[in-house]
């Protein structure tokens, strides 16, 4: 396991760039994001989304959520309508993730049977940086096995030894807390697919 620490705020561009190799090599990177750490692949890699689902044994007919460095690379992942540009303007960078169609190049795994996906760019610059380093957005599922606790230090993700992680993006403790929001845009006005760090009624009201 490579283990690499970075400054939260100013990354190291090298180190960056390793974990981003990885991902190109088809394997896992822990990293951290603005509320846990993450696990990240290649979503667009069958090889890769698949290792990552026996990695955490996470239910298959689970989608995976993504981030991206900036709302263009996250356009390129799903179509985000108007009303979800708005969103994005209002929260991004932040932890708010919004359910859009999925663009074709993503593996299937990744999408959810109504052909959409959560995706957010979150804020915390290394999250950023790996994504913008990697070309694309990235999974960000979190660096646990299914059905046990986020974790919100790498010391407990590299003690307990139980998922086959190439490389580690160190950043220290991140904030922990509730996960992102996920927010779904219908015919009949937005929806809480789930709650999260940004609270619902200030969703609605970035929408008035």
């Amino acid at each position: 396991m490579l283990i690499l620490a970075v400054d939260s705020t100013d990354p190291q561009p090298d180190r960056i760039a390793q974990a981003a190799d990885v991902l190109r090599q088809g394997g896992i990177v822990v990293f951290p994001t603005d509320t846990l750490y993450g696990l990240a692949v290649d979503p667009s890699r069958d090889d890769a989304v698949t290792k990552l689902y026996e990695a955490k044994g996470r239910d298959p007919r689970m989608a995976v959520p993504l981030i991206a460095a900036d709302l263009a690379q996250a356009e390129r992942a799903g179509a985000l309508g108007s009303v979800e540009q708005r969103l994005a303007r209002a929260f991004w960078p932040g932890p708010l993730s919004l359910v859009v169609p999925a663009r074709g190049h993503l593996s299937r795994r990744v999408v959810a049977d109504d052909h959409t996906i959560a995706v957010r760019v979150p804020a915390h610059r290394v999250a950023r940086d790996l994504a913008w380093a990697f070309g694309a957005c990235i999974t960000a599922t979190s660096a646990n096995l299914s059905g046990q606790s986020p974790v919100e230090t790498v010391a407990r993700i590299v003690e307990a030894k139980t998922l086959p992680i190439e490389a580690v993006l160190d950043a220290g403790p991140t904030a922990g807390g509730l996960p992102s929001t996920i927010v779904r845009i219908t015919a009949d006005g937005p929806q809480l697919v789930r709650a999260g760090a940004i609270a619902w009624d200030r969703v609605l009201e970035s929408l008035r």
